[in-house]
């Protein structure tokens, strides 16, 4: 298009490939139609169990996608969760707040509550803060209790700030528990809440300030 003359910046025909404007200070008109830029949203959405966080699945499961409105249908998961994983998925069009959020660097934080199954005692508890090594290197929670024994399984929630594949898993399976159900209750400041599974919410503008003030932290 823009070789074809098509687009105009500031009311001029811009023909160069890889001009930059600025929001708000530059206006874009494609066809004399003007250009507008998509209104920045943020979603919480409680991902059930069995349900793939992904766009689509060759083979024919269902996806988070399948579960919201078309309209919703643009925006981009930040951070995943496995297929048996439930609890708080967050989606926005904001790509470059969403990128240095999931980046290791920025340490935020994802708390979760984890049943897994046998009694977990002290010395494994401490070792899930101390720092277990996995194939693709050593990992640490940044806090680790248990709020829940039961006669066959132990209750824990747990807060990491990465978020490799798998992480929470394959760090209770170092220490020699299988988890039975894993479920994300909070990233970075936004927490599930009561929000019901398959169900969505906008974020506050609070809520999204605060996202995009953890991007930014060094």
């Amino acid at each position: 298009m823009m070789l074809a003359g098509r687009v105009r910046v500031n009311g001029k025909v811009v023909r160069e490939l890889g001009v930059c404007v600025v929001q708000g200070r530059d206006t874009v008109e494609v066809d004399g139609e003007l250009v507008t830029g998509a209104e920045v949203r943020w979603i919480a959405f409680h991902k059930p169990p069995g349900v793939l966080t992904t766009r689509s699945d060759p083979h024919g499961g269902r996806t988070v996608y399948d579960l919201l409105p078309p309209e919703l249908g643009a925006l981009r998961y930040v951070g995943r969760l496995d297929r048996p994983a439930e609890g708080l998925l967050l989606l926005t069009n904001d790509g470059d707040v969403a990128n240095r959020l999931q980046h290791p660097s920025r340490g935020v934080e994802r708390e979760y509550l984890v049943v897994v199954n046998g009694e977990v005692g002290r010395a494994s508890l401490a070792a899930l803060t101390l720092g277990v090594d996995l194939e693709d290197g050593p990992a640490r929670a940044a806090s680790a209790r248990i709020v829940e024994r039961g006669a066959h399984d132990t209750t824990l929630r747990l807060v990491l700030t990465e978020g490799r594949k798998r992480e929470v898993r394959r760090m209770m399976l170092e220490i020699g528990h299988g988890v039975s159900r894993l479920v994300r209750l909070r990233f970075g400041t936004v927490n599930l809440g009561d929000l019901e599974a398959g169900a969505w919410r906008e974020l506050e503008p609070d809520e999204r300030k605060s996202l995009v003030a953890l991007s930014i932290k060094r």
